[in-house]
């Protein structure tokens, strides 16, 4: 029989590949968690861990049993609400791309907790790079956010294009270096339209570099020069630019919504499904 509890103490571990940290986050003792894992690994007959003094990692049957694991966790919640009619609730560390602060989103979370008043959710608004940074680390539960077109075979909610955009009327001297408005480092729009003028041969200079959306506006509308956008996410005020500009196609982009790997359950699956069911309006 595989206990739920030394499951749920090989996910922690799994997640923090750590038992130091495992211990701390579960509040048990370290010998503790060391005999979950014993335990469940006599139980499976699979060595689940290989594990040294420095590091901590996942052996082939440890990757299989990641996904029975939360399976069964997950399965167990579900029953528990459901014969006990308890209200979800738990912590919800939520990451959303800088895009998307200014279109539908606030309207479905503002849903989401008026479905789900017990949880405590807590947003952060970044680069979709920071972002993906911060869920690996373990310090966000979910994200939704941008990657390259082709990226990773995993599926994206939606892909389209990347368009240039700037204010109407706007005139690029051909003589002279394209005037760059971007979003700093590690920026996939910023990287994009950088490939995309160096593939084609054309120079350009950074002429406003902000890590909001409001800043990138703002610039673009002054008319200090052109800012590469997802189309349906180009700001009001300004205008997709015609190809009559002489701009290369910085290409495509797809939109992924992005859980650690423990963590779709409970808070986290409801909000994944909410943000998916309103994937029509995020990019409509």
């Amino acid at each position: 029989m595989l206990d739920p509890v030394w499951l749920k103490t090989f996910l922690v571990v799994a997640e923090t590949r750590s038992f130091t940290r495992a211990a701390q986050r579960l509040g048990l003792r370290q010998s503790t968690v060391s005999q979950h894992i014993r335990k469940l690994e006599q139980a499976s007959t699979q060595q689940l861990f290989v594990r040294d003094t420095h590091s901590v990692e996942l052996t082939p049957d440890g990757e299989a049993m990641l996904g029975f694991a939360g399976s069964v966790i997950d399965t167990i919640d579900r029953a528990m609400s459901y014969f006990t009619g308890a209200e979800l609730r738990g912590r919800l560390r939520f990451g959303a791309s800088e895009d998307f602060v200014a279109g539908p989103l606030p309207e479905i979370l503002a849903e989401f907790r008026r479905s789900h008043p017990r949880v405590d959710l807590e947003l952060t608004v970044a680069l979709s790079g920071v972002l993906h940074e911060q869920l690996r680390a373990g310090e966000l539960d979910l994200v939704l956010g941008k990657r390259s077109a082709g990226e990773d075979a995993a599926g994206a909610l939606w892909t389209e294009p990347l368009v240039w955009a700037g204010r109407p009327g706007i005139e690029l001297d051909p003589a002279e270096p394209v005037p760059l408005i971007v979003y700093p480092p590690p920026s996939i729009t910023r990287a994009r339209a950088m490939e995309a003028l160096r593939l084609h041969g054309k120079h350009w200079r950074i002429v406003c570099t902000s890590g909001s959306l409001n800043g990138l506006r703002a610039a673009a509308l002054a008319g200090l020069g052109v800012v590469v956008f997802a189309r349906s996410l180009v700001p009001a005020g300004l205008v997709e630019l015609p190809e009559g500009h002489g701009l290369p196609d910085p290409g495509e982009v797809e939109f992924i919504l992005t859980a650690r790997r423990s963590a779709l359950r409970g808070p986290a699956a409801a909000l994944s499904e909410a943000i998916q069911s309103g994937a029509g309006r995020l990019h409509a």
